[in-house]
């Protein structure tokens, strides 16, 4: 059976109370005994249940995590930036997904009632923004990790520069001397999808436009469907990194030369776009970093700091290779 603080209370000859107290750092516990319970603590070898002596402390040293799923191509680099972040400050992180529909907000709903943790960091809530601001409506401190361009003023965001990722991308098309653009674009409901696209016109304006997903399997359509079609195009903006790996297959499936047939450029820079066949230019988006300020921001709530009512911004960075 597991130790409990009944046991270390009871060999140490003191009481409940006592031993809850030098577990949350030794208040109103004299030196001497503090160190008895410890040794006893280390003797039994018991490990306390980390919620009850955050409850006993009022603060569970933990952060929440709600996350759309785990198979996002860049989300390990969110998570590692918030990881590195909280784990610095001596907090832990429990993480949370949305793939279990209503069933995954009762379970992280029924977490802040239980108080396991202090603070959640968010990315994306899509359906469950109601859930969300009530959440923070009832005191649990919230900051939201949006790459998409929600533009959700009632919750502290941190957000990337799509627009002038976009703006990017065409400078660089433009540079390298292409003047007929194909845009392959995610999802059109999408804020990142309207920026990224916008700042691109702005540079570079373009009637070849083809929606999909952020997804291999559309770059390589979009492209079969420009050739059927007989558009013409010299250049690609890919609206993220997955969309220009299909777009480069395509192009050498059909016997195109990247980049002297067709430059290509994508936006992320997953650690993918350093190996595809030419190695992509890209417009990086600062994922970690993203995860990085959103902890420090919520670290800081947590330490008695308000959190800032404009959005922060962290830019992107075009990233040139040799697709363009």
């Amino acid at each position: 059976m597991p130790i409990t603080i009944s046991d270390v209370a009871r060999a140490a000859g003191v009481s409940k109370s006592t031993v809850s107290r030098v577990l949350n750092t030794g208040a109103e516990v004299d030196a001497a005994t503090a160190a008895r319970v410890r040794e006893v603590i280390d003797a039994l070898g018991y490990v306390p249940r980390f919620g009850a002596v955050g409850l006993a402390r009022g603060s569970s040293r933990v952060i929440g995590m709600f996350v759309p799923s785990l198979t996002w191509p860049w989300m390990g680099e969110v998570l590692q930036g918030v990881a590195d972040t909280v784990e610095a400050a001596g907090y832990g992180m429990l993480l949370f997904t949305s793939s279990g529909g209503p069933r995954s907000m009762a379970h992280i709903t029924a977490q802040v009632s239980a108080r396991a943790f202090d603070g959640l960091l968010v990315i994306v809530p899509e359906d469950s923004l109601d859930a969300i601001m009530d959440m923070r409506r009832h005191g649990m401190p919230v900051v939201l990790i949006d790459d998409h361009g929600h533009n959700r003023p009632a919750l502290p965001t941190v957000a990337t520069t799509n627009r002038l990722g976009g703006a990017s991308a065409a400078a660089r098309l433009l540079t390298t001397g292409r003047r007929h653009p194909l845009v392959i674009t995610g999802p059109p409901h999408f804020g990142c999808v309207q920026e990224r696209s916008a700042g691109f016109a702005t540079a570079l304006p373009t009637g070849l436009v083809f929606e999909g997903e952020f997804t291999e399997q559309t770059g390589r359509h979009a492209i079969e469907h420009a050739l059927a079609s007989r558009w013409q195009f010299d250049s690609v903006f890919a609206h993220n990194d997955l969309i220009a790996a299909g777009v480069l297959r395509a192009l050498r499936a059909a016997g195109c030369t990247v980049p002297d047939d067709v430059a290509v450029v994508g936006f992320d820079d997953l650690p993918m776009a350093r190996h595809t066949a030419p190695a992509m230019t890209t417009v990086r988006q600062p994922m970690r970093e993203m995860g990085q300020t959103a902890a420090q921001l919520l670290l800081a709530k947590l330490g008695g700091t308000p959190l800032p009512d404009e959005q922060m911004v962290v830019p992107t960075e075009l990233i040139v290779r040799d697709s363009a």
